[in-house]
């Protein structure tokens, strides 16, 4: 789904699964199922990564405390990316029921030495905290995380 320009519907916008773009802005709030899981894809310039397209991918364990991505959705992301020029920055993920930080499991599950890892902390739901880390052999080190208006 492509939101461009002003956008003046006010209702929520539900986000199952696919691919969000947004430029320009929207007047309503959008929401994003449950148990989904997030795919960066953008460029890199240096040590300089720049995300463009987010992916939503179903987390097929349905679960708030486990993660697995639908590989077919997977799949068929990388494909886009590869086909817009863009390259896998990382991935991100929520926990609604602790900090910003990697657990054991993010750890342990952190294959690529390159990629980003951003955790968006629902803890305090008036109070997100979204920050972004690389991982390598299980030790992770925060980033900086720079969010910026086109």
């Amino acid at each position: 789904m492509t939101l461009a320009g002003r956008n003046t519907y006010l209702g929520t916008t539900v986000v199952e699964s696919g691919t969000l773009r947004l430029t320009g802005s929207l007047a309503g709030d959008v929401s994003v199922t449950s148990g989904t899981f997030y795919l960066n894809g953008g460029t890199v310039s240096g040590d300089e990564k720049t995300a463009k397209e987010i992916y939503f991918l179903e987390n097929i364990d349905h679960s708030n405390e486990h993660f697995s991505m639908n590989p077919k959705e997977q799949l068929e992301a990388v494909k886009d990316m590869r086909s817009k020029g863009l390259v896998p920055l990382g991935n991100f993920h929520s926990h609604p029921e602790s900090p910003s930080r990697p657990s054991e499991e993010d750890k342990r599950l952190a294959f690529d030495r390159t990629a980003s890892y951003l955790i968006l902390s629902l803890l305090d739901i008036y109070e997100p905290v979204l920050k972004s880390f690389r991982i390598v052999d299980g030790v992770s080190e925060e980033e900086e995380l720079i969010i910026e208006e086109e």
